[in-house]
């Protein structure tokens, strides 16, 4: 059962305006302190057809079969933590008795992440888990409307399947209710619910939105914070660097595990606002003081210029002074996170 929806009184100065009651927007007082250079509409659209219609570094139709990991499962108390690929998570949350609570993030497995079944960004990478053999799903979080992170297919076999609790932002109920989703709750920025023990939510992004190209920014973007069973898991979506992390930090500060993108960042000129590089994804968890990282969105579909491994390795350049506990898992690997209570 769903309880009531709370907007949390501690953070509400945390939460400047962003909708102008037709589009959503992200607050500049959340942008770095940096010089930002004045271009015009057309100057900006401009510079995407040029870089839409040049050349980028192509990635490999596919890659070779994947090792096969096992399939965790989390003891009583433990959170079992599954990569499935871009930004798909699986979050099992181990309970006595019974079966674990299973939370799935950003839900894709189509082979294109695109309006089309021909044409669009095709998967080189297969899921770490297939549709079939995923375990039933208690609640799908989903972070905004883009095709590589809202998978309609996904979520109706999700729907018919499973009967899950859907949460996402303002906005997106009526994309969600395509998939016959048969329980969609909407939560702005700071706002929270609770559902079979945990507490879930929405927490700021810099982003944007669409799926056509007539409803930009009618929805809303954003990540999530999971509090169950004594763990604390964030979820950021997808997001530029800036200075909501000390917002989200100061509302939570003993993170368990920070989920982070670290792909989709080249060139840096065009997608700075939008998305983090490696580097400032270890900003973000330095940032968030998170005990551990899981980076995410990075080498399932190309999206951007980068090269596929680049993310990961840059990540882990980045990460070794101070031997940050922040590494990318293959597809279908899995960390725990240890139960409450025995937590150093």
């Amino acid at each position: 059962m769903v309880n009531h929806i709370v907007k949390h009184a501690l953070v509400l100065n945390d939460n400047p305006p962003h909708f102008d009651g037709r589009h959503y927007k992200n607050p500049e007082v959340w942008r770095p302190d940096e010089p930002r250079t004045a271009r015009t509409t057309s100057q900006r659209i401009g510079n995407i057809f040029r870089w839409q219609m040049g050349l980028r570094p192509r990635w490999p139709d596919a890659l070779p079969p994947q090792k096969t990991w096992p399939q965790g499962t989390p003891a009583p108390g433990e959170c079992c933590v599954t990569f499935i690929g871009h930004a798909t998570v699986l979050l099992q949350f181990g309970r006595t008795g019974r079966a674990p609570l299973r939370i799935i993030t950003d839900p894709v497995f189509s082979e294109r992440c695109s309006p089309f079944r021909s044409f669009g960004p095709r998967r080189v990478r297969p899921p770490g888990i297939t549709l079939n053999a995923l375990p039933r799903i208690d609640i799908i979080l989903v972070s905004h409307c883009h095709y590589d992170h809202m998978d309609l297919p996904s979520l109706r076999a999700l729907a018919e399947r499973d009967d899950p609790l859907c949460l996402s932002l303002p906005g997106n109920r009526r994309h969600l209710e395509k998939a016959a989703l048969p329980r969609i709750v909407e939560l702005d920025w700071w706002e929270s619910t609770t559902d079979d023990g945990a507490r879930i939510t929405s927490t700021p992004a810099l982003h944007g939105s669409a799926r056509t190209p007539f409803d930009s920014n009618r929805a809303l973007w954003g990540g999530f914070t999971i509090e169950a069973d004594g763990h604390t898991v964030f979820f950021a979506g997808d997001t530029a660097w800036g200075k909501h992390f000390d917002a989200i930090h100061r509302r939570w500060p003993e993170i368990d595990l920070a989920i982070l993108p670290i792909g989709a960042y080249d060139p840096r000129d065009l997608m700075r606002r939008v998305h983090m590089s490696p580097e400032e994804a270890l900003m973000a968890f330095d940032t968030l003081r998170a005990k551990q990282g899981l980076p995410i969105h990075f080498g399932t579909f190309q999206l951007t210029d980068e090269a596929i491994l680049e993310p990961p390795t840059r990540l882990e350049f980045a990460s070794r002074p101070g031997n940050r506990p922040f590494a990318a898992l293959e597809n279908g690997e899995s960390l725990t996170l240890p139960p409450a209570d025995t937590k150093s």
